[in-house]
């Protein structure tokens, strides 16, 4: 199990916006804040999102080594869609939509999104008993 995660980013207050109101919505709370960051914890894991003085003003390029992509468990098949669509209205886009909900593959329904900042974000729906 991770201990934490720490993202550094270009615009704390936009990544604030949208992967922060991704974290709430999927049960982390706000754990701890200072002048250029924010922690969000669940279940004894956090993630930091922050933008210090030692933070390059660029955007994420996430077929660079390093980060590609965070993935979570996002609920049922109703729950990744509504969250999905939700989630357009914060900053994020619908990452290869003409594949959407099967861009992982025929037996994987997740979205996969995109925030101003160029992270990644797959939300991924819990498999149901018959494709166990």
């Amino acid at each position: 199990m991770l201990h934490h995660l720490e993202i550094w980013v270009e615009d704390w207050a936009a990544s604030t916006a949208s992967l922060g109101w991704l974290l709430t919505r999927l049960g982390y709370v706000v754990d701890s804040q200072w002048a250029d960051g924010i922690s969000y914890a669940r279940d004894g894991f956090y993630i930091v999102l922050e933008s210090g003085p030692d933070a390059k003003r660029q955007r994420h390029d996430r077929l660079a080594p390093g980060l590609n992509h965070l993935a979570f468990h996002a609920g049922t098949r109703q729950a990744v869609e509504t969250l999905a669509a939700q989630a357009l209205d914060h900053g994020f886009t619908l990452m290869f939509p003409e594949l959407h909900p099967y861009a992982g593959g025929p037996k994987h329904y997740a979205a996969y999104l995109e925030d101003a900042a160029g992270f990644e974000i797959e939300l991924v729906a819990a498999l149901t008993q018959a494709e166990v």
